[in-house]
């Protein structure tokens, strides 16, 4: 049997922690791994797919007859396939694919491991493989979610929210810094839900505060934190920690009242509005990040426009929007009409995306001739690409410096910023930092 085993991993970030568990139980068992390779580089591959829209379900099947065409010429030898679109369509898949030798779930990694011939290791459970740049890596505080929200299919994928227990993922914040990493980004589908469950109360400021700690953690990202009943107490915890990115990711969805009910979010607009206004002038300099669904069944051209109209008013940092996707399983998909046109759709995402390049571009605007610390990613062609703690990985902008500089990647250090575009600030070092 060829022991090289190649995982191929779809999807958000939560997924890649997943990924990167697997991949460290099968090194710890004396198999060769890697991590997005091509398709004759191993012998077995596993592909950990998304399932939560539809163009990540395309992106998910086109992968796996990619791999099943390998597996036909002969470049490997086994295709499993697991995470959220086999959990989602497991039936499916095996009516439609049946060349794939079989598929697992997302909370399936002991039965992975034995199909591989490999028993699962509970003192792994904190140890993963990382596959990111050293220097920063996910930690993931909790699986599924509670809400209700119509549109999501997590619930139904990932199941009920589950907290981890506050010391184990401390415990791993400490073997990620022991390894080097110097920005920890904790992600879950609802940050702010973090230890009700467990502990009948929000524990994500308790967390918060024994990762700083951590010394080498240089910067706490917190990804994904839900606008109702949104955590008093992390407030003054970031504003008064710079150690805590002040990167605030608050995902609305919808300003108008009518489609935050048809949605069924537990935050109506007033709620929406204070607690964004809250955030920006209690945690002074802060950067708020926000998504937005355009065309939700019931959307009307008038809840459009009062959309569009706070997009323009309160002048989000960074914006992210997306065209609903009809998805089985969801609320809306069995109690409503997909009746907006997609072309329709289509277009109010362009217009948002529109405005906020304008937006975008003035914010930046405003960074020219400041000194700003930044975290150095990678050299790409001609620049190193770097990141200001006001910019997540992958999904925010980055800082360009000439690459005649010779920066190390994973270091941090001063820069002046000398001009921007819309979405990317140019810059030369002023420091080390």
């Amino acid at each position: 049997m060829n022991r090289k085993i190649n995982i191929v991993t779809l999807g958000c970030s939560k997924n890649l922690v997943d990924s990167e568990k697997l991949l460290k139980q099968i090194e710890e068992g004396g198999f060769t791994i890697m991590h997005n390779g091509d398709v004759n580089q191993a012998g077995t591959v596993i592909v950990n797919t998304c399932g939560f829209i539809n163009d990540a379900k395309e992106e998910s099947i086109d992968t796996i007859l990619r791999f099943v065409k390998a597996r036909q010429s002969g470049k490997i030898e086994n295709l499993y396939v697991m995470g959220c679109l086999s959990e989602r369509y497991m039936d499916a898949l095996k009516a439609e694919i049946p060349e794939v030798d079989r598929y697992f779930g997302v909370h399936s990694i002991p039965e992975i491991l034995e199909q591989v011939g490999l028993k699962y290791r509970k003192d792994l459970e904190v140890r993963r493989s990382i596959t990111t740049p050293s220097h920063y890596a996910y930690l993931k505080v909790s699986e599924g979610c509670d809400r209700t929200c119509a549109f999501c299919a997590i619930p139904s994928i990932r199941g009920k929210y589950i907290s981890r227990p506050l010391d184990e993922i401390v415990t791993e914040a400490r073997i990620l810094a022991g390894a080097g990493v110097r920005e920890l980004i904790l992600i879950a589908q609802d940050l702010s839900y973090y230890g009700l469950d467990l502990y009948r109360k929000q524990m994500l400021p308790g967390l918060v505060r024994k990762l700083l700690d951590i010394r080498e953690l240089e910067w706490i990202r917190l990804h994904y934190l839900y606008p109702a009943n949104f955590p008093e107490d992390l407030i003054p915890l970031i504003a008064g920690n710079p150690r805590i990115c002040r990167y605030i990711d608050i995902p609305i969805q919808h300003i108008s009242d009518r489609m935050l009910s048809i949605m069924r979010r537990s935050h109506g607009k007033d709620e929406t509005i204070s607690i964004l206004n809250r955030l920006r002038g209690e945690i002074p300099g802060s950067v708020i990040r926000t998504t937005l669904i355009a065309g939700h069944p019931g959307e009307t051209e008038e809840d459009y426009e009062e959309l569009k109209q706070f997009v323009k008013d309160f002048r989000f940092d960074r914006l992210g929007v997306f065209a609903y996707s009809h998805e089985e399983g969801t609320h809306s998909y069995s109690n409503f009409t997909d009746d907006v046109p997609e072309d329709v759709k289509q277009s109010r995402v362009s217009e948002l995306m529109e405005i906020q390049q304008e937006i975008s571009a003035e914010h930046n605007r405003k960074y020219t001739g400041q000194e700003m610390r930044v975290l150095i990613d990678r050299r790409e062609g001609d620049y190193f690409a770097g990141r200001t703690e006001f910019d997540s990985p992958e999904v925010d902008q980055e800082v360009l410096i000439p690459a005649e500089y010779n920066l190390k990647p994973g270091s941090f250090c001063r820069v002046l910023i000398t001009h921007s575009t819309e979405f990317d600030l140019f810059a030369s070092p002023v420091t080390e930092a």
